[in-house]
């Protein structure tokens, strides 16, 4: 299971300003395998501990945080966005670079969040459960951001583990994506995230 972040996980101010230009380097070299790219215009962003460890790192730099409570407060907020070893977080992007159309496709893709899926082999698709937290959606359009969880059943775990094929897609009306499959690499990371099955057989 992935590690809940605590304080004792976080550099001081100070700490994390001689560590900054090293642990970012590390950072991205890292997200390089917890991004999906479905389609031109939309990406997954995978999360866990050490690229929520730096998002609250970076949150305290900049809010120049220090108080116990204040960091406590960011671990809180953050913590959430960690995988508990029976699903996968991520953070779901729809990325236009030129407002006009951006505006357009956010009206237009209302609900995407909702038709993002996950397939393990030949098993039922897994639909995220997007925006726990609150509704990133209105009467006019989506938003451009969304954060999404994914819940695995033991088995599709079991068989993940076992190289069973991972596909990743979108069925809404208005963009739709047949499964790709990430690269192995990636795939090695996410399966990396989740627990092995407990095998009651045995009891």
């Amino acid at each position: 299971m992935l590690k809940k972040l605590s304080r004792k996980d976080l550099w001081s101010l100070e700490e994390y300003s001689q560590h900054r230009q090293q642990f970012r380097a590390e950072v991205i070299a890292h997200k390089k395998n917890r991004q999906v790219a479905l389609g031109e215009h939309a990406r997954l962003y995978f999360e866990d501990n050490i690229t929520i460890r730096y998002q609250i790192q970076e949150m305290l730099r900049i809010e120049k945080l220090f108080e116990a409570d204040a960091i406590q407060e960011e671990l809180d907020a953050y913590n959430p966005l960690i995988g508990n070893g029976t699903n996968w977080k991520a953070t779901f992007m729809l990325e236009y670079s030129d407002p006009i159309e951006r505006a357009y496709a956010l009206g237009r893709l209302r609900g995407i969040e909702d038709k993002v899926w996950a397939q393990v082999g030949t098993a039922n698709r897994v639909y995220a459960i997007a925006d726990e937290d609150m509704d990133r959606e209105n009467e006019v359009k989506t938003a451009a951001v969304h954060f999404m969880r994914f819940e695995l059943t033991p088995t599709m775990i079991k068989e993940l583990k076992q190289g069973a094929l991972l596909q990743l897609g979108i069925d809404h009306p208005n963009y739709s994506l047949d499964g790709i499959t990430p690269s192995p690499a990636i795939c090695h990371s996410l399966i990396n995230d989740l627990d092995d099955p407990v095998d009651h057989s045995a009891n």
